[in-house]
């Protein structure tokens, strides 16, 4: 990276002051957890390097339009992976695979395979090997499309370090904080893979996007894109909030000497009750920029729940995408994978609490719904 000193919107320097800070006094991490933590930062300030660099010397990635993005947002845990990836089959849609979030910009390398997919591909399996329980929770692969939670992640304004590690006082920082810069950032972080891929050969039309992040910020989501659809996806709290903190519970067992499971029970059970709550307010202002999908349909139909969210978004279902989405359901199939298993008090949590605190969401989403209102 020898004279590379541009890492763009400056923004990111207190976000990353805050989250060194917790890393190092509350998380707890063990001497292999502090050597990730400070390779991962160490990556993602390379990576904005990196796309500066590709920045000013291609102008014309300015010009790339993230046009009309279909926004896939929801709980974790209620389906989300699965319809993304489906959509995300076809190859009239940009998505963003493992390895492009993790390393958006390109390396200056001679012809052949990529070498950030090898990297990538490496991060994958050691992180399946430290906690192999993660295969029966969530997908990983390096070549398979992701969450630009990822790309959030390079302004440092982005809630992974929370969902790998302890890190409370930059939570608590971070939902006090305006971020617009996040998502301008997002924004050209999408335009430069974007150009990538074109320059690959993609004809791709539009993006799809997928991040439970969003639902709190779902009011950014409109205002940096303002043609998006956003799909928001729906299952019990009380079934998914447990679910989310089994995945938590494991993330953090990579790196750190000791595991609270009931302190991230409270903490993502608060903090995703709070972002259902803001997206729901955003609903209110802005009903029709959203399309619904029920976590059991998508499961059990993911190619009608494909042709429902294409018809909000006005995008012919043709023969080939569904053809395609149906070989990749044939190929990727669910039941391959081991049973997940957690229960509610392993987490602190119950079910009167959870009733309590998503109790809008879920007279309006889940209860209505059984009652047929």
């Amino acid at each position: 990276m020898s004279g590379l000193q541009d890492f763009g919107d400056e923004s990111f320097r207190e976000a990353m002051r805050r989250l060194l800070a917790a890393l190092d006094g509350e998380a707890q991490l063990t001497p292999m957890g502090r050597a990730v933590q400070r390779q991962r930062i160490v990556d993602l300030l390379v990576n904005r390097l990196r796309a500066e660099a590709c920045f000013a010397g291609n102008p014309e990635i300015a010009e790339e339009d993230i046009r009309a993005p279909i926004v896939i947002v929801g709980l974790p845990r209620t389906g989300t992976t699965l319809l993304h990836r489906t959509i995300a089959s076809d190859p009239r849609l940009h998505a963003a695979r493992w390895y492009e979030c993790r390393f958006p910009a390109p390396l200056d390398v001679a012809a052949g395979e990529d070498p950030r997919i090898a990297r990538a591909e490496a991060e994958v399996r050691a992180m399946l090997e430290g906690v192999p329980a993660l295969r029966s929770i969530h997908p990983l692969e390096a070549t398979a499309p992701d969450e630009e939670i990822l790309l959030l992640e390079h302004s440092f304004y982005s809630t992974t370090p929370e969902g790998t590690v302890n890190v409370p006082s930059y939570g608590e920082w971070l939902s006090r904080q305006d971020h617009r810069p996040a998502y301008r950032y997002l924004r050209r972080l999408l335009q430069l893979i974007q150009w990538q891929q074109r320059r690959a050969g993609s004809r791709a039309e539009r993006w799809v996007l997928k991040t439970p992040h969003h639902l709190a910020y779902a009011d950014l989501v409109l205002e940096e894109f303002p043609d998006s659809l956003l799909v928001q996806t729906h299952r019990d709290p009380l079934e998914s909030i447990p679910s989310l903190a089994s995945f938590i519970h494991a993330l953090w067992s990579l790196v750190s000497e000791r595991v609270d499971a009931k302190e991230i029970g409270r903490q993502w059970n608060a903090k995703m009750a709070h972002a259902l709550a803001h997206c729901l307010a955003v609903r209110d202002r802005y009903p029709d920029r959203f399309v619904d999908v029920w976590f059991r349909d998508a499961v059990q139909d993911p190619v009608g729940q494909a042709r429902r969210i294409y018809a909000a978004a006005r995008m012919p279902m043709t023969p080939d995408a569904e053809a395609t989405m149906r070989g990749f359901l044939a190929t990727n199939p669910r039941e391959g994978r081991p049973p997940h298993v957690y229960t509610l008090e392993e987490f602190g949590l119950t079910r009167a609490g959870i009733e309590r605190d998503f109790a809008a969401y879920r007279e309006r989403f889940i209860l209505g719904r059984e009652r047929g209102d």
